[in-house]
């Protein structure tokens, strides 16, 4: 009896464990890729709670908005998301010789995205004027104590996968300006904000929501824009509930 009853509790919980594990391995998932700006202020903050509230799997890629898109375009993610407006993206991945046929899909306004300049956190420089900043992002200004700080060189870090922080920094606040090339090159906006913290010369521009305590945004001009969400035309429901709960539930969880 005490055989039998071994045996038939070990097959219960052989159910259950299989059970869990393939209903896991069912489990829908959502892959969105996208930028510094989407992700830090709306995507990583959600995603707990999304995937609590739903039981959607929320799987989240930093990989900058051109290839995102180009990612949603082959079917290897779900969406793409960008600090940029629709006419923007357009502008950027034209600009980056991608023919996108943007009638295949379909885009959302999700948020707001705010790009700033960053420096490190020991600099004494507490304001930067619009002239001042285009002057040390075309190199015309090239020393700190050029607009109040120490005598010591500035350091432009740059990063290669935010073009959409970046474009909307120089057109929004420093009137379209070309940057000098000769930069410290970084990859995401986590990644610049560790060269700025690590550079007491150095200056960044990223996205409102990567800046922390260690580094400092010094008052400048303004520069914000939407946040865009873009996926193929007629999204399936799982889409459909994260946008819905960006709008709803999910903004007291979103960073202001």
């Amino acid at each position: 009896m005490k055989s039998q009853f071994r045996i038939f509790s070990f097959c219960f919980l052989f159910f259950l464990f299989s059970f869990a594990f393939f209903n896991d391995g069912l489990a829908e998932e959502l892959k969105i890729g996208g930028g510094a700006a989407p992700m830090n202020a709306i995507l990583k903050r959600i995603k707990d709670p999304f995937e609590k509230a739903t039981g959607i799997k929320l799987t989240l890629l930093e990989q900058g908005p051109k290839l995102a898109l180009l990612e949603l375009l082959k079917g290897n993610i779900d969406a793409a998301a960008s600090g940029l407006t629709i006419e923007e993206w357009q502008g950027l991945m034209k600009k980056e010789g991608q023919d996108v046929n943007w009638a295949d899909l379909q885009g959302y306004v999700i948020g707001k995205s705010r790009a700033v300049v960053i420096i490190n956190k020991n600099n004494p420089v507490n304001k930067l004027s619009k002239e001042q900043l285009k002057g040390i992002f075309t190199g015309k200004i090239a020393n700190w104590k050029e607009v109040g700080g120490p005598d010591m060189p500035i350091i432009v870090v740059w990063a290669n996968l935010t073009p959409g922080m970046n474009s909307l920094y120089l057109k929004k606040a420093l009137d379209g300006i070309t940057p000098l090339k000769e930069v410290l090159e970084a990859t995401t906006g986590p990644n610049l904000k560790q060269h700025v913290a690590a550079n007491p010369e150095a200056i960044g521009i990223t996205s409102s929501a990567v800046a922390d305590e260690t580094v400092k945004v010094p008052e400048q001009p303004l520069a914000e824009s939407d946040i865009t969400l873009v996926v193929k035309k007629n999204p399936p429901p799982a889409l459909l509930k994260l946008i819905e709960f960006i709008k709803g539930e999910g903004q007291k969880y979103i960073k202001k």
